[in-house]
């Protein structure tokens, strides 16, 4: 099992790229419209179309945690899409979720300005059209990384194989990736990758489920969740009361994939404030 991760910039002709690799390996590609159906198979594309490259409004990012369950949502997406098997992934932050797995290859695929607009105008726009389109995009995707994942966009040490096509065409830059992925140096996912996916996957759910459950809530502190054996939960931290305690420890057995739930919540003793 290997997976292709692929980043682009606006008129690369990346996704172009990305469809003849996948096509070229007979591997599914995972882009907006596979993802947003895996998200519905979960239950999950609300939430999910909430962060579609970009960044939630600033409000919700100041004052509510929603942003933190869109994240933990769509993260879930990518590993589960990832544990069906062999796969092409297009944007998304899938280069920096599948970044510790050695069966990943990430792809960055640049150009200069010039390159891009020419792009955009060979498919009909006019050039100050072509211009807003790039900047727009390009913001809202470099937006969503940082905000996301707190690191840049752009900085080449997060892929494998950067693809300038300056100098390529979409032959060559399809090739290149074909010959780097066929090689025998590319290793095949193990099956403690599957495992940590498993985990992975896991983990994120439950963790979105509780961020969503405390809305509102005055007291709720340092509560955090652990896989800590297939389909077990183990949840830690500490609440205000055994109500709290007990509805946390039911919100994530209804999560799907949980069959247990190790509940290690404390109940924080409330110390009356004495006035004079």
């Amino acid at each position: 099992m290997k997976w292709i991760t692929f980043s682009r910039k606006m008129g690369t002709q990346g996704t172009e790229v990305a469809k003849r690799v996948a096509s070229g390996l007979g591997y599914p590609l995972y882009d907006t419209k596979a993802i947003n159906h895996m998200a519905e198979e979960l239950g999950v594309l609300g939430s999910v179309r909430k962060v579609d490259e970009k960044v939630p409004p600033l409000f919700q990012r100041l004052f509510s945690q929603r942003p933190m369950v869109y994240l933990e949502r769509l993260y879930s997406v990518i590993y589960e899409l990832a544990k069906r098997g062999d796969a092409v992934f297009l944007g998304r932050g899938s280069h920096l979720l599948l970044r510790d797995f050695p069966c990943a290859l990430h792809v960055r695929v640049t150009a200069s300005s010039e390159t891009c607009l020419r792009t955009l105008l060979d498919q009909g726009l006019n050039r100050e059209a072509a211009a807003r389109a790039i900047k727009r995009t390009d913001d809202e995707r470099s937006a969503f990384v940082q905000f996301a994942f707190g690191v840049d966009w752009a900085d080449p040490v997060r892929y494998d194989l950067v693809l300038n096509m300056d100098k390529l065409s979409v032959n060559l830059a399809v090739s290149t990736v074909l010959q780097m992925v066929r090689s025998p140096e590319f290793s095949e996912a193990s099956t403690e990758a599957l495992r940590a996916l498993d985990t992975m996957a896991l983990t994120s759910r439950a963790e979105a489920a509780l961020i969503e459950a405390t809305f509102g809530y005055e007291f709720v502190s340092s509560l955090s969740v652990s896989v800590v054996a297939p389909r077990k939960i183990q949840v830690r931290g500490t609440v205000g009361t055994q109500a709290r305690r007990a509805e946390a420890e039911q919100v994530l057995r209804a999560v799907k994939g949980v069959d247990a739930v190790e509940n290690l919540i404390e109940v924080a003793q409330v110390i009356p404030i004495q006035t004079v």
